[in-house]
């Protein structure tokens, strides 16, 4: 069943987000997933219903550009847990909803202790 079938496939943004959200709690030391902007300067952890609203992804003429908003464990190195989120990600979009990738960003709003 390998025919190639003629045609374009378009993913919406909401998908690749829910994609790209889903794959960045599996990432160890993410804690969860944050709004874009923090209105009083304290980043709050959204609910896993609304994991979309941490992650922005935009089209632009090299392929998607995917910004994660996120909070980290307290004690994990935020280097190696921002390496690990761009390459959980790119690998999600590469493989699962094969998309050309323009660069991820990781955007640390907060950090706090997991319970």
């Amino acid at each position: 069943m390998n025919d190639t079938i003629p045609g374009n496939l378009h993913v919406a943004n909401d998908v690749l987000a829910d994609m790209v959200g889903n794959a960045a709690l599996e990432c160890y030391g993410v804690v969860g997933m944050a709004a874009p902007s923090a209105a009083d300067g304290i980043a709050k952890i959204l609910p896993a219903s609304r994991l979309r609203r941490g992650v922005t992804v935009t089209a632009t003429d090299a392929g998607v550009h995917v910004a994660l908003y996120v909070v980290i464990e307290y004690g994990t190195n935020i280097n190696t847990v921002s390496q690990n989120l761009v390459d959980q990600v790119t690998f999600v979009l590469k493989e699962y909803a094969r998309v050309p990738l323009d660069g991820v960003e990781v955007h640390v709003q907060g950090v706090k202790v997991r319970k």
